[in-house]
């Protein structure tokens, strides 16, 4: 920051430049948007954690690991990846609306900033809403004292709904996990069951049915089948 200002300063651009347009709005200069820009970047990561479909995808995978009995494989930094190409496919329609109706206008000078952010909100906003629960939504509501305050879902302020849509979300992904972890958890039982009636008592259970979980998870075709279901339950 202190760098940039020197060089503001020494070249003598101005710092903060204010316009008004013949509509009664305000346009900032390009230095001040830059460095709104630069600003707003640190939060992307947080963006995409909290307001996607990341949150429950990576769960799901971190439980899948779990109860396959892999502690490193796939490594954390494989499942991220992974996650993050198939949380930009499922949002892929809604990246786009948010790029035709906020982003393009806004590079074209047709709308100014405040119009292109609540453009781009309200894409983001209708996702959310639709992978709410009601209890998680009134939840929050009463939490935050709004109730009687909120006529419908759609007028849910982001500071309320970020929060629900976070808990919907973890909520979804636990259930997926436990019908993960069953059938892995039936082929540990049978393991144990049989080394227990044949005297082996000293032998671990996860060292022999870890190679038959992954040969059922490789049978059934299971990462294509995880990230099929996962992707098809945001419809």
């Amino acid at each position: 920051m202190i760098l940039f200002a020197g060089l503001v300063e020494a070249q003598g651009i101005p710092a903060i430049t204010i316009t008004s347009d013949g509509n009664g709005g305000q346009r900032y200069s390009v230095t001040l948007q830059i460095l709104a820009i630069m600003t707003a970047l640190t939060f992307i990561p947080a963006a995409l954690m909290m307001m996607t479909s990341f949150t429950r995808i990576i769960v799901v995978f971190a439980i899948l690991r779990q109860a396959i009995g892999l502690q490193q494989t796939p490594s954390n930094q494989m499942l991220i990846g992974l996650a993050l190409f198939l949380t930009f496919f499922i949002m892929s329609p809604v990246l786009n609306e948010v790029n035709e109706q906020a982003i393009q206008p806004y590079i074209n000078e047709d709308i100014l900033p405040r119009e292109a952010i609540d453009r781009a909100v309200s894409p983001m906003r209708r996702f959310m809403l639709a992978q709410t629960r009601e209890d998680d939504l009134g939840l929050f509501i009463r939490l935050a004292d709004e109730e009687g305050q909120i006529e419908t879902p759609e007028d849910t302020p982001l500071n309320i709904l970020i929060p629900a849509f976070v808990t919907s979300e973890l909520k979804t992904a636990f259930q997926i996990g436990f019908l993960l972890f069953i059938p892995f958890l039936i082929i540990d039982l049978v393991v144990a069951s049989v080394l227990m009636a044949m005297g082996m008592m000293m032998l671990s259970p996860i060292i022999i049915s870890l190679p038959f979980k992954i040969m059922l998870f490789v049978l059934v075709d299971g990462w294509a089948m995880i990230m099929g279901s996962v992707a098809s339950s945001f419809a």
